[in-house]
Parts: structure tokens; sequence; C-alpha cells
């Protein structure tokens, strides 16, 4: 009986009584139909975790019995035949390889040869048979015959002559007893052993498919590379020409493998693709091919060689790219020193797990990529390795302004720090000063050829601030900008076509590249040009041009937050395998602290270079001054007159950021506010006199800020 439910009634007054009133549950199932309720349950009990284990389990053994009498079938029949020889001269000839399709070719001959001469032996063979089991019967009974004979004569028994003769034939008797005991459960239990060897071969082989496998083999994580893996992770890519290829192929594909070679944390190998088959095709399926290898699509690079029609996999161990890869040695060893003529920057560690080291001798960089992936730290750690050269000087602008150059200040022989468009004037001017600098350079060179100079850094991190400001000069021509007015833009195209000769070298830093904050002329003079993640193939493009990307480089598909320090590098200072146009490399991060204990060291290599930090003109200049300046001998002024007038006296300080309402906090801190003259706001030249002569005797300022 179903349980029943108990409702409570509320009394309708206090003195109402509370009444429990029980009312049954509706009958189970009802209006429901049986068949409906049936088919839930068989449907529920089909598809139960247990019931399709167990569908999966008959299916694998079942497939495993019956591949394996095939693998058996294609083993003899390979055995007896020269289909095995057959399979391979096509794969060469398909591979293109006309060497190893004619010593093929040759093995094929040697072999029908001797199988001719063994069918030929079989054709006598009987009667040579026949003749070798009578001589050998005659001598068996010559044998047994005289063996009796010796022993009649030892025991004086005529009859101890068939005596092994006798037992001779009891024996043979007793063994076709033995057979005929044995032949009834043997042709029985035969062919369950048959199978169980059939069954056995298919296991070994996992000849199932992938869906009937364990749990265990089915994912494959961590999975081994093997030829076969690589194979069959090619042949189910989803292109056509290359999978009716591999099938074509008489050895199933195997001759498009190169070697397999451990590389680092992963292995490496060269896909020599059929023909009909392109390379980008297989690169345009970098997650499919990444998945059927059982790996993430981070875990396997296409690059593409030089030879042609091939494709180089780098397939990373399952895990492995999520691992540190250890401090950098600037920090680990404190004797290391630089060379910015002949030596190597220790960046970071390569997907083999060498080192990855950066010559930065004559060559401008450029690293992008996306905020906070750790392009700062990458383009501090070449700039930490190369202070270390005491030959080399800093000019330097972080127009992020948060800290991450102040332990330049020692170092750099400017320094400025900040994000505001004043910050961008400095960095411009910082910049042409720099086109000044190796124009003077340049002259010198042009009367003493062996002259030298030491090398000059001119680094600007958060670059895009520059190109995106919209501050104009004096002259009119705008400080950023991606045109020939851009006065930013214009100084650092200098830079980029003749710098390198006199070792005025351009390094920036800029986040998510395009057209309006890094233009094409910028990027492409760049030396070396590195990339962290980024959002799309076009932004990859721009940031390691076209050549780089349509090898294989693909920072676009680098995991953003979980590959943070990881850099795509387009550069010729660093060794990458031949063939390749980029490289990917896992770079160093060396923190703050360890950061300035090693500008320390830098530091003490220098012969205490006084670093000029750039600060905002409005700190220099007095404005109560400047206001008393403007107006002259003028008895009053109109506030908007005094504006103008301030602009023009020094219109980086007084830009559109000085409007009335600052005048007036001006003078009220002085107590003059300005005052109005038949209804317009003026400021009067006496009021303003006596505020000056009141701060004098008061101490107090109002700077211009």
């Amino acid at each position: 009986m179903s349980e029943n439910v108990v409702r409570l009634h509320k009394p309708t007054d206090t003195a109402a009584v509370t009444t429990l009133t029980v009312v049954p549950d509706a009958p189970a199932g009802r209006g429901v139909p049986l068949w409906v309720r049936s088919g839930r349950t068989v449907k529920a009990a089909a598809t139960h975790e247990r019931t399709r284990s167990a569908g999966r389990t008959v299916v694998r053994h079942g497939i495993y019995t019956f591949n394996g009498g095939r693998i058996v079938a294609r083993r003899a029949w390979d055995g007896r035949t020269g289909a095995r020889y057959e399979r391979m001269i096509r794969a060469a000839e398909a591979a293109g390889n006309l060497e190893a399709a004619e010593e093929w070719e040759e093995r094929l001959s040697r072999f029908r040869a001797a199988r001719h001469h063994r069918r030929m032996d079989l054709l006598h063979s009987p009667v040579d048979a026949a003749k070798g089991v009578a001589v050998g019967a005659g001598m068996s009974i010559g044998v047994l015959v005289g063996l009796g004979v010796v022993m009649a004569i030892s025991t004086g028994h005529v009859g101890d002559v068939v005596t092994p003769l006798t037992a001779t034939i009891d024996f043979i008797a007793l063994l076709i007893r033995i057979v005929q005991i044995v032949w009834g459960p043997a042709l029985t239990i035969g062919p369950f052993l048959a199978l169980l060897a059939l069954w056995s071969v298919g296991r070994r082989q996992q000849a199932a498919p992938n869906w009937a496998l364990p749990a265990n083999v089915r994912s494959g994580e961590g999975e081994p590379i093997t030829p076969s893996i690589v194979v069959k992770a090619l042949r189910d890519l989803g292109v056509p020409a290359l999978r009716n290829a591999i099938k074509e192929m008489g050895d199933a594909g195997a001759s498009m493998l190169g070697p397999i070679t451990i590389a680092g944390c992963g292995v490496e190998v060269d896909v020599t693709l059929p023909s009909g088959v392109s390379t980008n095709e297989v690169q345009s399926r970098r997650r499919k091919l990444a998945e059927n290898l059982t790996r993430h699509e981070h875990e396997v690079f296409i690059t593409i060689p030089q030879a042609a029609r091939t494709v180089r996999l780098w397939i990373a161990d399952s895990g492995a790219l999520d691992e540190p890869i250890g401090p950098s040695p600037l920090v680990s060893d404190e004797t290391i020193t630089a060379d910015y003529k002949k030596g190597k920057a220790p960046w970071g560690r390569n997907l083999r797990g060498d080192a990855a080291e950066l010559s930065v001798y004559q060559r401008h960089l450029l690293i992008t990529g996306r905020s906070n992936q750790g392009k700062t730290a990458a383009l501090r750690s070449l700039a930490l390795w190369l202070s270390l050269d005491r030959s080399v000087q800093f000019w330097i602008a972080d127009l992020k302004g948060v800290g991450d150059w102040s332990m330049y200040d020692g170092i750099a022989e400017v320094l400025i720090e900040g994000p505001s468009d004043d910050h961008v004037v400095q960095a411009t001017e910082m910049v042409e000063d720099a086109v000044e600098e190796m124009n003077r350079r340049i002259e010198v060179r042009r009367t003493d050829p062996a002259a030298t100079f030491p090398p000059l850094i001119v680094l600007v991190d958060e670059a895009q601030v520059a190109f995106m400001c919209p501050v104009k000069g004096e002259d009119g021509r705008p400080y950023g900008g991606a045109k020939a007015t851009s006065r930013y833009f214009m100084a650092v195209r200098k830079i980029h076509n003749q710098g390198r000769a006199v070792d005025v070298l351009m390094w920036q830093g800029t986040q998510d590249p395009t057209d309006q904050n890094l233009p094409k002329l910028v990027r492409e003079g760049a030396h070396t040009r590195a990339s962290l993640v980024l959002g799309t193939e076009q932004q990859s493009r721009m940031a390691l041009g076209d050549k780089a990307v349509d090898d294989g480089a693909a920072p676009h598909l680098l995991r953003q937050g979980l590959d943070k320090g990881t850099l795509v590098v387009a550069s010729d200072g660093i060794e990458m395998p031949a063939g390749q146009s980029s490289i990917t490399v896992r770079t160093h991060f060396i923190d703050d602290d360890p950061a300035a204990e090693i500008a320390a060291r830098a530091k003490a290599l220098r012969d205490g270079v006084t670093t000029l930090r750039v600060v905002d003109q409005a700190e220099e200049r007095d404005a109560l001054a400047d206001v008393a300046a403007v107006i002259g001998d003028a008895p009053r002024l109109r506030t908007n007159e005094v504006l103008k007038r301030l602009h023009s006296l020094a219109p980086k300080v007084y830009g559109d950021q000085w409007t009335n309402d600052r005048l007036k906090a001006l003078l009220e801190e002085h107590g003059e506010e300005p005052k109005k003259s038949h209804g317009v706001m003026v400021v009067h030249r006496d009021h303003i006199l006596r505020a000056l002569s009141n701060r004098d005797e008061t101490g107090s300022a109002f700077a211009a800020e």
C-alpha cells in the first residue's frame, strides 16, 4: 500500500479545532500506458553504462578473433607469395623513390627464383622419399634383429632374437592407441584453441574499432608516438587524396615517414606527402591531427622544411609543455656577462628543450602580443642581459609607467615612465634625438670609415600608445598616427632605415598589432620579430610576416593565459632547424626583485651613469608668474584671452587641459579669483601682482600640472 499524504487544514478561527485529513496517493503510474513504461524500462536498461560496457566487450573480443584471422591469413599469404615485395614496390613508386623500387623488384626476383627451385625439388621428392623410407626401414629392422641376436647369445634363448622387434611393434601399437583416444577430444578442442590463438593475435594488435576498446586504451592519453599511430592520424585527417594514397600503399603509408626522433620534451618526424596532397591541407587541420594523435592542439606543431611536399611534426609528451623551464641563467649565474657583438642572450628554451639564445647585434627588435602575456618580461630579459655589457647605452620610454623599467635608473641615460600624452611627446622627442645622434654618427663615419660608436638601444615599451596619440605639435604635425606626417612614425622609420649601420637600434614592445597601432612599414623594418599569443591569423601575419605564418608559425593558436611567456620568433639571430622560418621559445621569467639584482650588477660595471628622468614640463613652470607675464601692462584681461596667451606661451603645458575652471582654481588658491566686468569674467593685473607678492612672503606656489 502506498504511503498516505497528511494535509493540515488551518482553522478558520481561534476556537476551531485543527483537523487532519488523510488523502491516499494516486496509484503509481496512473495515466501512463504499460507499453510506454515498459519501453522506458527497456531503454534505460539498454542505454545503461553497464549494458554498453558489456556490449563493447562482446563486440571487441569478437572482432579481435575475426581480425586476428585476417592478420594470420595475410602473414601466411605474404610468406608464401611475393605480395609483400609488390606492396613495397608500389609504396616506393608512390613516394617517387625509384632506387628503392628497383631494389625491392630485385628482391622479388630472387624470391621467385628460390621458390621455383623449391617446387622443382618437390617433383623428385616422392621417389627420393620412398627410397629413403625403404632404406631407413631396412636398416632399422636389421639393427633390431642384430640386437636380438646379441640378446639370444647372452641369455641362451633363441626366442630373444625377435624380442627387440616385438617390443618396437608393441610401442608403435601403444602410440596408435593413444592417438585413437586423444583424437576425438582433439578434434573437439582444436577449433577452440585455434580461435583462442587468433583472438590472442588480434588482442595484441588491438585490432578493433576505437569505440569498442577499453576506456584506458580508447583515451590514449600520454600514448607514445609510433609510426602506425602517425599514419593512422594522417589517414583519418579528412583529406580524401591522402586517405586513398595511404590505402594504395603496400606498406600502409610507412614509407611516408622519416625517422621518429626524440626532440626535447617530445618527438619529431618528417612526413613526405603523396602526390596530390598539399602541405597547407595538413596545416589547416592541426587540431584534428592533434586529437588523432591523442594530444591537445597546443602540443602539436606543424612546420614546413625545405624538402618539397614535406611537413615536419613536433609532438610533445602529454602535459610536458605545462611544466616550468627553470630560472634564467642571469639569475642562477652571477658571473655571466654580455657581449653585444659576439654574444647571445639566454632567452629561454625551444620546444626541443634546448637553450634558445638570441643575437641582438645590429638587429632592430619588435615584440608584440596580447596584454598581460609576458611581453614586457620577454623584452626586459633581453635588455637585462645586454646591460651587462658596459659599452651599451640605453634610452628607454616605458609608456605603461608602472615601474617595470625603474631598475634602469642608473643604467639608462634617458628614462621616461608614464602613459599620458605628455609622456608620448617626450618619447617622440627621445626617438627624434636618437635620429639626430644617428645622423651625427653617419657624418663621422663618412670622414672616418674606421670610426666606431657605442651601441645605443632606443627602447619603447607599449609603443601602441605612441602610435595612437592624437596630440599635435607646434607645427601642426601629430605625434602619433601612421602617416608620413606622424613624428613618432617617421623617427622610427629613419632609425630602421639607417640606424643599424652605426649601431643605433630600435626596440619596441606593443600590444595586439593592427594597421593603426603598428603600421606596416614599422613592423616590416624589424629584423627580429616575436609574438606572444594573438587573437587572429591576420594579427599573426602582421606580427611575424606572411612567410613565417605560411611556414607554420601560429601565435594565434597559443593558449591565452596558459602559454604566458611563450613566443614565436622569426629572426636570423636565433638558431633554428634548417628550412624553418620561425621557432617557438618558452622564455625565462625574471621577476622584479631578481631583475633589480641583475640591474645592480650592471650598475657596478658602469662608471656612474646619470639617468635623465624627463618630468612634466608643467612642473618646471610657474603658472602664476606666466599669467602675470601674459597680462603684461594691460589693467585687466578677459579669462579667455589669458588662456589663449598661456597656450601660445607654452603649448605643451597649457594645452586643452587648461580651462576657465583651472585658471579660476589657480587664482582662488591665492585669494584673487576672477571678477566680472560688464558681464565678462576678467583677470586684473593688480590682483595678480598682489598674489605674487603674497606668495613670495608665504612661500606658497601653484604649479602648472
